[in-house]
């Protein structure tokens, strides 16, 4: 892997003001209502959804681009939050803009309402930090972020800088960045807790001892050492990504951390989620410290994943981990894309666009619904200690239904209509 400079946030930022008007213009919807056969808790909570933008600094951090220096590493968040009633009338309805890897400007429309009032603050909420992979963009699970907020959570998703498809030409540069992601992805998300805790509109909103984590690809992979899953890079497995042999026996000590480079994990996470989580295969994270890991995990997975692997990766992961309360959900005959919105149109351009989002097994509104309902009863279950929310959480791996003596149907998965969740495996503890 060569070591290459990106594009600066400010050109990004230029190239997506320039094409505002072009993603106002194309804005579109990518969920049809929620038909019947939705899974229970996949459907909207009883609070109004309000979003805002944010730009958070973390000072003084190691330049990734020579490391050599420091400098301050501003990030983009996308924070979704419960809203008052009134939101619909004060708001504006919310439209995400971004770009494929193509470069290639989309908008898409939301159900949250931009700049929405924040509800009564004698409430306060979980907070949520939501991670991307590589490449992605702070919006690519808006669908979730949008749904948690409507069941009393704030999400702050980020736009993880040198790893966004609007720093990096994918196609020409594909490994651009990596660097920086191997070693800001678990910081990024530490901080961003640290940073929404502090943030002066929010700070009321948040319940300061209820966090987790969710992160999709290398956001599963920061997220793992986050809450503890320290990294063991040896200078062989970085020569293998591609970098040169230098510079790989010279990373390896700096790119081995634990919990975001604190001398521990921070108390305040309580459960993670990780969405097709890398670095199995690669053997990143040390295997003793996933041993002694305790905090609630859920694992989501395809079984035919080909960026992660899933026997010898995210089933590995899972494996390793020491936590009682851990949960696999694997989508059959699935790869690695199971966790973004589905495409949007102009993604079915490109090969390296639509690659991005396509599951050819899958249709990828099934998946959402899921993902929905699935990560919802988590959280619910081990960051609100929702004894309710905990029975969705299935007993039994298949939720294969088969006819019985008197012609009906076996019942399917608590919260799922009949026939509805084939093809989907649940694994709880050791089973």
């Amino acid at each position: 892997m060569r070591f290459l400079h990106v594009k600066t946030i400010l050109l990004a930022a230029l190239y997506l003001s320039s094409h505002s008007q072009t993603f106002a213009a194309e804005a579109e919807h990518l969920f049809t209502e929620q038909p019947t056969v939705t899974p229970e808790l996949a459907h909207s909570g009883p609070w109004s959804v309000g979003v805002q933008t944010l730009r958070v600094t973390n000072p003084g951090q190691l330049n990734t681009t020579t490391f050599q220096g420091v400098n301050d590493r501003s990030l983009a968040l996308e924070v979704w939050y419960p809203s008052s009633t009134d939101s619909k009338q004060s708001g504006t309805p919310a439209v995400y803009q971004d770009v494929l890897r193509s470069g290639a400007a989309f908008s898409l429309a939301g159900n949250a309402w931009r700049d929405a009032p924040l509800a009564s603050d004698e409430q306060s909420f979980p907070l949520i930090v939501m991670s991307h992979g590589y490449t992605g963009y702070r919006s690519i699970m808006f669908y979730l972020g949008e749904h948690l907020a409507s069941h009393g959570y704030v999400v702050a998703s980020i736009d993880h800088t040198d790893s966004t498809n609007a720093e990096i030409d994918f196609a020409k540069n594909p490994g651009a960045g990596f660097s920086s992601t191997l070693f800001n992805r678990s910081r990024d998300q530490q901080f961003v807790l640290e940073a929404m805790l502090e943030n002066a509109t929010f700070k009321s909103l948040i319940n300061p001892e209820q966090a987790a984590v969710i992160g999709y690809s290398m956001g599963g992979y920061g997220a793992l050492n986050t809450v503890g899953g320290c990294y063991d890079f040896a200078p062989t497995t970085l020569a293998a990504m591609g970098f040169p042999e230098p510079a790989a026996a010279s990373l390896a000590p700096l790119f081995s951390s634990c919990a975001a480079g604190r001398t521990s994990p921070d108390p305040r996470w309580k459960a993670l989620v990780a969405f097709s989580p890398w670095g199995g295969e690669q053997n990143v994270h040390k295997a003793e410290s996933l041993a002694n890991l305790q905090l609630p995990a859920l694992l989501v997975a395809g079984d035919q994943d080909d960026v992660s692997g899933f026997e010898n990766g995210i089933e590995k992961l899972y494996k390793q981990l020491g936590s009682k309360n851990k949960y696999l959900m694997v989508y059959q005959n699935a790869r690695h894309n199971i966790a973004a919105h589905p495409a949007p149109k102009i993604a079915y351009q490109s090969d390296l666009d639509i690659g991005h989002y396509y599951e050819p097994s899958w249709d990828s509104e099934s998946i959402t619904r899921i993902n929905q309902h699935m990560t919802l009863a988590f959280l619910d279950c081990h960051v609100k200690s929702d004894k309710a929310a905990c029975a969705f959480l299935p007993e039994r791996e298949h939720n294969v239904q088969t006819k019985q003596a008197d012609g009906k149907l076996s019942p399917p998965w608590p919260g799922f209509k009949d026939r509805w969740g084939a093809g989907v495996r649940f694994i709880r503890g050791n089973q």
